[in-house]
């Protein structure tokens, strides 16, 4: 038993990376399975109707999120920030402070979710004997919201510790659970209701996990009555984070909303059917960030700016090979997989499915410099320039949906335009902050942007031929397809010394246990 022991013990940043990813992946690769299983079930239960209002719920109610004041997320970054500090009186005030600005804002995340569900059937233009219905399903998931917001603060607390693996496998468990309960809830035939009151259990279910791992784990946590203004600045970095957390549920779940609202639900149940594997994309590559990024906050905050600037961009490069690799096989399979899953009918087509895959890409990348911002503590230019765009994408998907009928197409033309304020401003404002200029930056993308152009090109007009009549060729097309993009990606898109620098980091990683 000592390899494996050895395995699993706390070794520096990379091998706490590398087990923060297994345990990530082990609660999305769950999730994937999960939500494998239960959406077809969904459409299933629920009708094309059904499935279509309740994403559009879950996002709508989704925006009353930040309103709690987003103190988990503010605590999540300032114990990042403050890793090496063994002040450990002062964190408990830190956790005092979230739990405090958690209590100031719950009356407005309240009026503000009451309200969401009031009017939720009245936006969705549902029918009168299905209005009830789905107003009592935004209820219960405005109590999630307040349950989330929360139950995230164990959580932030082990993520900001570097810890997050610590929970290694049991989220993953509660996550089956969850997904347990929704199929439950579709066999009794409890419709929107019952689906919601099962996401309901499972946050508070996941909630009593992380607060029994946080207490075993980490030594110091626990609640201090924060003293003098300590709520008062805390109240100030929430502010932010609420602003900021505004802005990213409006980037990921307004495109929902803007088709359930200014097209039809039945148009959501394709695009969301059509996204999964693209959304899949997203969440595997935050995996890898979200395993990375905490460690990078501790070089950041003893100054080390260099090393800094190294990890971040081994950050990007990898996302890049994965984005590159995992985005032409989805361009190529996608429509398959949709066939095989759920019917063809809920298939986008060729061009929204290569829209979809450059939106998410472009998100992916703006989310990483994102974190990376979240790091510094200071927010303000992020969240302003955040506001800025996500406003710019709204008005113009909404402008391409309604006014032109451009459905899908029209929502992913809107937010990538909207999108391109941030793609440049952030790598700017990180730039600033560990002494890389924007125009080098511009330089070393050059040649990987190139290659990715050149990759998708016939990788699109291959599509009419990559037909998967089952399920274990498509299985080993998505194989295939994915090794030769991501090798072909690594020799020929990567300059030699970044290859290398990666070749290190892996074998670091496979060669921890000495």
């Amino acid at each position: 038993m000592k390899r494996p022991r050895k395995w699993f013990s706390d070794e520096g940043l990379t091998k706490k990376a590398y087990l923060n990813a297994v345990a990530s992946a082990l609660d999305r690769g769950a999730w994937l399975l999960v939500s494998f299983i239960l959406n077809p079930l969904l459409v299933a239960g629920l009708g094309s109707y059904g499935y279509g209002v309740w994403q559009v719920l879950g996002r709508l109610i989704g925006y009353v999120g930040p309103a709690g004041g987003r103190s988990a997320q503010a605590l999540k970054w300032t114990v990042a920030n403050q890793q090496a500090s063994t002040d450990y009186e002062d964190k408990r005030r830190q956790v005092g402070s979230a739990v405090a600005v958690w209590a100031l804002f719950l009356p407005l995340l309240v009026s503000l979710g009451t309200v969401l569900a009031w009017f939720a059937p009245v936006w969705l233009d549902a029918p009168p004997n299905f209005s009830q219905t789905v107003r009592f399903a935004a209820a219960i998931l405005v109590v999630n919201i307040i349950a989330l917001s929360i139950t995230g603060v164990p959580r932030s607390v082990l993520d900001g510790e570097n810890l997050g693996y610590k929970r290694m496998g049991l989220s993953a468990l509660l996550v089956a659970v969850g997904g347990g309960l929704t199929a439950l809830a579709l066999y009794l035939n409890a419709g929107l209701v019952g689906v919601a009151a099962a996401t309901l259990v499972t946050t508070a279910l996941t909630g009593v996990l992380f607060l029994r791992v946080a207490r075993k784990h980490v030594p110091w946590f626990g609640i201090a009555k924060p003293v003098g203004g300590a709520v008062r600045s805390f109240l100030g970095l929430s502010g932010w984070f609420l602003l900021w957390g505004l802005v990213m549920r409006l980037m990921r779940a307004s495109d929902v909303v803007i088709l359930g609202i200014f097209d039809s639900p039945e148009l959501v149940t394709v695009y969301a059917l059509t996204r999964y594997i693209p959304e899949t994309l997203t969440m595997f590559i935050a995996i890898v960030v979200l395993g990375i990024t905490p460690g990078l906050g501790g070089i950041i905050g003893s100054g080390k700016l260099k090393k800094a600037a190294s990890v971040r961009k081994e950050i990007m490069s990898m996302t890049w090979l994965l984005l590159t690799g995992m985005g032409a096989t989805i361009l190529l399979w996608n429509q398959s997989f949709v066939r095989l899953w759920v019917g063809s009918e809920y298939y986008a087509g060729s061009m929204d499915n290569l829209l979809i895959i450059v939106m998410v890409g472009q998100f992916v990348v703006i989310r990483n410099d994102a974190n990376i911002i979240d790091l510094t503590l200071d927010l303000r230019r992020k969240v302003l320039l955040g506001l800025l765009s996500v406003a710019l994408s709204i008005s113009i998907a909404v402008v391409l949906v309604q006014q032109f009928d451009m459905g899908v197409t029209g929502l992913c033309v809107g937010f990538m335009v909207g999108r391109l304020i941030l793609t440049f401003s952030y790598p700017w404002l990180v730039g600033r902050v560990l002494g890389v200029s924007l125009s080098s930056q511009l330089k070393s993308v050059l040649r990987p942007a190139a290659l990715t152009l050149v990759l998708f090109m016939p990788v699109l007009s291959l599509r009419d031929f990559a037909i998967a009549n089952t399920w274990s060729s498509l299985v080993l097309g998505i194989g295939a397809t994915f090794v030769f993009t991501f090798l072909l990606a690594f020799y020929a898109g990567l300059p030699g010394a970044q290859r290398d620098r990666m070749l290190k980091r892996f074998r670091q990683v496979a060669l921890s246990r000495r």
